[in-house]
């Protein structure tokens, strides 16, 4: 058998991640989950692949699930999507777990407590690894949410670590941002300096079961009063719900449903999704820059201008300019 170069393998690898993306369109859930791996791991068979699947996105509700740890999040997630599927709606969950400090992999707690789900071939879940991104979920989130919209799921649920103060970053994902709280956790005091409460669209105030829950949703209440005007003149509805007993799960989608209308008939979707776009496109525009400059200004040139920064010769804004304009093979930057 022949042995390919390392350009022509690359190529092959490329052609199958573009191929993958008509079979999981035919409904092949083996490649679904290839082409998640595929996204995650990034690259350019990752690029092309989510070229390739772009046309097919634009389509699903993307709901952030954020809060502390131990609030029960996973267990919320797990009922909210067998809801959803009693409403006939498919459903794709990403769970962004913690980084395994030995595999750097994902320690996949999530996935674990939602096998019950993977039974229901409408219902798919994936966990990430945040490999130590910040904002409570992993960089590669909004391409593997692009593979899942592309694939037809009409929800897409994505559960963050629970990192606190972090897990603002979730809001510029979502469409809706659900942030779960928890009575006796000190989130009274949490959800003034976390920026918990400016990019909550529905609070839900989980295990209400317990004795300060009346307490909590007051706070939370009090709160909203003193910050304003709702966002977009939506009133953040609270939901009090005890996950475990499946108790408020119906009243929590209702929320999301109502939300995902309002959004649609003040046009304020249409406003968030441009600025995601928009942010997503700076993004990759930054990214390809600084592989423009890896690609054509060598690791010793790179070094001696870091040692230059650090020695203070000098200052790293004019640097990056004059390395990107080295890069692009122009005189300077206009």
């Amino acid at each position: 058998m022949p042995t390919l170069s390392p350009s022509a393998f690359q190529a092959r690898k490329c052609e199958r991640g573009v191929g993958l993306v008509d079979q999981m369109q035919a409904g092949d859930r083996r490649a679904l989950s290839r082409l998640v791996s595929i996204v995650e791991n990034g690259g350019e068979d990752s690029r092309r692949a989510l070229a390739k699947l772009y046309q097919y996105t634009g389509r699903a509700q993307i709901i952030g699930v954020t809060g502390p740890p131990g609030a029960g999040k996973s267990t919320l997630v797990n009922e909210l999507a067998l809801e959803f599927r009693r409403r006939d709606t498919t459903v794709g969950i990403l769970a962004v777990d913690p980084t395994s400090p030995y595999s750097g992999g994902a320690i996949l707690g999530d996935r674990i407590r939602m096998q019950p789900l993977g039974h229901d071939p409408s219902i798919f879940v994936r966990s990430m690894a945040s490999r130590g991104q910040l904002g409570g979920i992993a960089r590669a989130t909004g391409d593997v949410v692009k593979v899942l919209d592309a694939a037809g799921f009409n929800k897409i649920i994505v559960e963050t670590i629970g990192a606190g103060q972090a897990e603002v970053e979730i809001a510029r994902e979502a469409h809706t941002t659900v942030v779960v709280e928890v009575p006796g956790l000190g989130d009274d005091v949490q959800a003034i300096k976390a920026g918990i409460l400016e990019i909550a669209d529905v609070f839900v105030v989980n295990k209400a079961d317990r004795e300060d829950a009346q307490k909590t949703q007051r706070h939370l209440q009090a709160m909203m009063q003193l910050g304003g005007a709702p966002r977009e003149d939506w009133p953040v509805p609270i939901v009090m719900t005890v996950a475990t007993k499946a108790q408020g799960i119906e009243a929590v989608v209702d929320a999301i449903e109502s939300h995902l209308s309002h959004l649609q008939t003040t046009g304020h979707f249409v406003e968030r999704e441009r600025q995601r776009v928009e942010r997503e496109f700076r993004s990759i525009l930054q990214g390809l820059a600084l592989d423009l400059v890896q690609e054509r200004v060598g690791p010793e040139q790179r070094a001696a201008v870091v040692a230059r920064i650090q020695a203070r010769q000098v200052d790293p804004y004019t640097a990056a300019e004059r390395m990107l304009a080295d890069a692009l093979g122009v005189a300077e930057l206009k």
